[in-house]
């Protein structure tokens, strides 16, 4: 049997898999940008242009203010890669997932077993957004 120890780091990268993101064009997309250009918007700016419907999630976990960060980051990692200099946030939000405990037996060959398992609850971080492309003259500070 593995110790608890060696059995966090699976755990961890199975949790990191869960990560995700979604787009839905509606307008054209221009050449990749560096994420960092990326600049969260309230509200859409005079004369932006809209690229794409955003949509992320963060890694499982349980639900810190890293994974609002995550979840973000990735909305501006994507605006960039459709090459929109902008995301206008339109919400963040949680899903639970996981919990509970379940209790299992059986036999085999004359041999009975069992087991308990027990579930831990965890939490993902959703972001959505609108890629957006701003020209130079209408961009505000990052706020």
């Amino acid at each position: 049997m593995k110790s608890p120890v060696a059995v966090l780091p699976l755990l961890a990268l199975a949790l990191a898999g869960c990560a995700s993101s979604s787009k839905v064009m509606i307008g054209q997309p221009r050449p990749p940008i560096d994420p960092a250009l990326v600049q969260v918007y309230p509200t859409a700016p005079a004369g932006s242009q809209e690229i794409a419907q955003l949509e992320s999630t963060s890694a499982a976990g349980f639900g810190t203010q890293g994974q609002t960060d995550a979840a973000v980051q990735r909305l501006k990692r994507e605006a960039a890669k459709l090459g929109a200099n902008g995301v206008v946030l339109m919400g963040v939000g949680s899903e639970r997932s996981g919990g509970g405990l379940s209790v299992g037996g059986g036999s085999y060959g004359g041999h009975v077993g069992g087991g308990v398992g027990v579930g831990i609850p965890t939490t993902q971080k959703r972001a959505a957004g609108i890629a957006i492309w701003v020209p130079q003259a209408s961009q505000e500070p990052n706020r």
